[in-house]
C-alpha cells in the first residue's frame, strides 16, 4: 500500500525540515503575542535565569531549571493547541469543551507549581 503524503512531505529533506522548523517558530511567536500566560512564563524564566546567574547555581540545578522552563512552556503550547481545536469545533458552551480546556490548562498549572517549588528549594538556601 502506498503511503499517503501530507503537505509537509513535499520537497527535499532540507526543505521539509526548514518548513517544520518555521511552523514551530510561528507557534512560539503566536503564543508570545496572544497568550498572556506565555508572557508570565517568559518573565519567570528571565527572573529565574538572572537569579541562577547571581547565585551561581550548580550544573544539576541548571538542568532542573531548564527542564522546568521547557516543561511549563511546552505544556502551555499544548494547552493553547487544545483550546484552539475546541474553539474550531464549537463556539457554543458545551460541558465536554469546558472539561477539555480546563484539564489542559490544569496540566500547565501542575508543572508551574512543581517548577515554583523546585525554584524555592534551589534559591531559598542561597538567599
Amino acid at each position: 500500500m502506498k503511503p499517503v503524503l501530507r503537505n509537509k512531505d513535499k520537497g527535499n529533506f532540507l526543505e521539509r525540515y526548514l518548513k517544520s522548523f518555521c511552523h514551530a517558530v510561528d507557534g512560539i511567536i503566536y503564543a508570545i503575542k496572544y497568550e498572556h500566560n506565555m508572557i508570565i512564563i517568559l518573565s519567570a524564566m528571565i527572573v529565574t535565569t538572572f537569579a541562577g546567574l547571581h547565585y551561581s547555581i550548580t550544573t544539576n540545578e541548571w538542568l532542573f531549571i531548564i527542564f522546568c522552563f521547557s516543561s511549563v512552556s511546552a505544556t502551555e503550547m499544548i494547552n493553547t493547541a487544545i483550546e484552539a481545536l475546541v474553539d474550531l469545533e464549537t463556539t457554543k458552551y458545551h460541558p465536554l469543551a469546558k472539561i477539555a480546556k480546563d484539564t489542559a490548562s490544569s496540566a500547565t498549572l501542575i508543572f508551574s507549581i512543581a517548577a515554583f517549588i523546585g525554584a524555592l528549594l534551589i534559591f531559598i538556601p542561597k538567599i
